[in-house]
């Protein structure tokens, strides 16, 4: 249910558990007003076949009533088709859920289409799954290999899914460069989407929150960007924690801003992006006040002119903010929440990660222009982020449980009111609807239900061990919604881009480079630093950078290269037989599922950012995200001992995703790609013929 309002204007305030999960256990959805809910589908279905034969004059107002909000559609049979991404749905785990009873509406689509495992990209991460299947193209054909892809010219790590820049034309004004045009963002992906295939032939769409989609292209598609998207510091979510505390957790260091409390007084600093239009790019930043009432737990916020006061275990709503780039002529607006944590013994004040604000959004989050406007316009602010659940402050024991799936709940119960509306407006073409939260919750909550996982702990499990059930059960609910909205016209297509599995172990996969001779280091001294910096890469074979790639050394490819172009195939090849042998010391495991060749498993030109090999871990291993960023660890494998315990970016024939809907699939084993081409198929529009797949009907 909705987090409960305070009587402090602006603020929420609710128990530390997932308020929208609470009626999930018995199959609920939130509470929404009668004006947003979809109505009875039947009911509609015979009103619109009235329309067809001329006779809705004789329909009653009432009857009309009773359908919602939607308009008939002007001719009948308009076909419509709705997919929803629910990200991290793992087939395991829904087959168990739906045996017990708990999942009803997917229980309901599986007696329809049957619940089909669904093969997913190589190597199976969200922004490269996605891709795949909006393009319907492996990654050769779609660019996106990793979350990150590096510079092979500096070794550093570059996004691989946007580049941003600043603005082109500037003019110099002392320690100052006046804008003279605006700053640019540009997406990355390769390939056509599917649905400007669709919008091409005159078939409206609409694609909501879908990863690999930043900044959205102008197509004449109405679209939010998802997964991808960064804060207004150029990051995956970067918060602040403003403490008088004198400790706090090692992990939090980085987040934490130590303030003065006198006489119940304090100063706060907020940082915001860096000014590329000032001398030596420094950080924007904006200060504000703190008044503190340490008997009766409250605390005043005063920042840009707005009081926000909060009780201890309330959050704001979204708190509008402008960094000022050129005083007086350029300001930059974000929006983000404040918690109170707590007023004593100790201050703790929590400040999410600021988002661009949809009102005015400093890069293009959406498309058509100013549909990110309209809709805060119409639904008040809302998140952006692309990774909007604030993973980083858990695992820093910044949020404890309660009050990271408080922050979850208030973005699920954000995204549904907007996807009931959506689901109630929709008419006719595509309506492609993307969920993250079961991705998050799995990520930060496996540990809990999961006995041999180092990081479980027995309080854990009792007050969050049914944490995934009640997040698969939400998702359920969002499926429901779906369901409701259908008529005999409407296809409905549910799918996960991977499944998901425990994380026992990490795999540091530098570390492991520089010990057998492929990866030189120039001194033991360094071995902690960047490995741009720490590397002696005239005498380097391989590496690794991003959670999933390896790269070889390639002399005229990268700036140092040491491997011949035609030696390269055979390096790769030689490294890949040595992986697949190695084995965890304690326990004999193997830590590789698979090792690919990436001029085997991708098609397409080779380009500068293409791996050469692709790690497939095993089932409970994963690299580590020290060697992913450029890292060296002092071991090759270590315990997991954080609370981000499961993951996917291991080998695809380990996680599947799942594939259901509302009409028989006739592909045994679907792939994404299929999907993409299914969905074409529902319009009667053929596959180009880059894509990969075949109809799964």
């Amino acid at each position: 249910m909705p987090a409960r309002r305070s009587r402090s204007a602006g603020v929420q305030h609710g128990p530390k558990c997932l308020p929208a999960l609470r009626g999930a256990r018995t199959g609920r959805s939130p509470a929404r007003s009668e004006g947003e809910r979809p109505r009875d589908p039947a009911k509609r279905e015979t009103l619109k076949r009235l329309g067809a034969l001329g006779l809705l004059a004789l329909v009653d107002a009432g009857a009309l009533a009773s359908c919602g909000p939607r308009v008939l559609s002007p001719r009948a049979r308009e076909r419509k088709v709705i997919v929803l991404g629910l990200d991290g749905l793992d087939p395991q785990i829904v087959d168990r859920m739906m045996a017990a009873g708990k999942l009803r509406h997917m229980q309901r689509l599986r007696g329809i289409s049957r619940l089909r495992n669904l093969t997913s990209s190589i190597p199976p991460q969200s922004p490269v799954a996605w891709a795949t299947f909006i393009t319907g193209r492996d990654p050769g054909g779609h660019r996106i290999y990793d979350f990150v892809h590096r510079d092979p010219q500096t070794y550093e790590l570059v996004n691989a899914v946007a580049r941003t820049s600043p603005p082109a034309v500037s003019l110099p004004f002392g320690q100052w460069r006046v804008p003279l045009s605006s700053s640019r963002a540009e997406l990355h992906r390769a390939g056509t989407a599917f649905w400007d295939i669709l919008a091409d032939r005159g078939i409206p769409c609409e694609v909501y929150r879908v990863p690999s989609n930043f900044p959205p292209r102008d197509t004449g598609v109405k679209q939010l960007a998802g997964l991808g998207t960064p804060d207004l510091r150029g990051t995956n979510g970067t918060c602040a924690y403003y403490t008088d505390a004198p400790t706090t957790a090692p992990a939090a260091t980085e987040y934490v801003h130590r303030i003065r409390v006198r006489n119940g007084r304090a100063k706060g600093r907020l940082i915001g992006p860096r000014n590329s239009l000032r001398s030596g790019i420094p950080d924007t930043w904006l200060d504000f006040d703190l008044s503190i009432d340490r008997d009766h737990a409250l605390a005043k916020i005063s920042i840009q002119g707005r009081d926000l006061l909060l009780r201890v275990g309330e959050w704001s709503d979204w708190v509008p903010v402008k960094f000022a780039m050129v005083p007086g002529l350029k300001t930059v607006s974000g929006i983000l929440r404040f918690y109170l944590k707590q007023a004593s013994p100790h201050f703790g004040l929590y400040a999410g990660p600021i988002n661009f604000d949809p009102m005015d959004p400093a890069l293009p989050i959406a498309a058509l222009p100013g549909f990110a406007r309209d809709m805060a316009e119409r639904f008040g602010r809302f998140h952006t982020l692309g990774f909007p659940q604030d993973t980083n402050a858990l695992d820093a024991e910044i949020l404890d449980e309660g009050e990271y799936l408080h922050q979850s709940g208030m973005i699920v119960d954000e995204a549904r009111r907007i996807y009931h509306s959506v689901l109630n407006q929709f008419q006719r073409g595509l309506l492609f609807y993307y969920f993250s939260t079961s991705d998050r919750t799995q990520h930060m909550f496996w540990r809990t239900m999961d006995p041999l996982h180092p990081a479980h702990d027995a309080r854990s499990a009792r007050d969050y061990g049914l944490a995934i059930e009640d997040c698969y059960q939400t998702c359920d609910g969002i499926v429901g919604d779906a369901l409701e909205a259908c008529d005999s016209d409407t296809t409905l297509v549910v799918l996960s881009d991977h499944g998901f599995a425990p994380l026992y172990r990490k795999f540091n996969l530098n570390t492991w480079l520089a010990a057998h001779g492929y990866l030189a280091l120039r001194s033991r001294a360094k071995t902690t630093g960047k490995l741009s910096e720490g590397a002696d890469w005239n005498n380097t074979t391989a590496y690794a950078l991003g959670l999933n790639s390896i790269y070889i050394n390639v002399r005229g490819r990268e700036a140092r290269g040491t491997v011949a172009e035609e030696d390269r195939q055979r390096v790769a090849q030689a490294l890949a037989r040595e992986l697949r042998k190695v084995r965890d010391p304690i326990g004999g495991e193997r830590v590789f599922e698979n090792v690919y060749l990436a001029d085997e498993v991708y098609s397409g030109a080779r380009g500068p950012e293409t791996p050469d090999l692709i790690a497939g871990y095993a089932r409970g291993y994963r690299c580590s995200s020290a060697s992913g960023l450029g890292k060296i660890a002092p071991q090759a494998i270590e315990d997991n001992e954080g609370k981000w315990s499961g993951d996917h970016c291991i080998d695809r024939t380990v996680v599947p995703g799942i594939l259901l809907a509302n009409k028989p699939i006739r592909a045994q084993r679907p792939a994404l790609p299929d999907v993409t081409v299914g969905v074409l198929d529902e319009f009667g529009l053929p596959a180009p013929d880059d894509m990969q797949g075949h109809s799964i009907w």
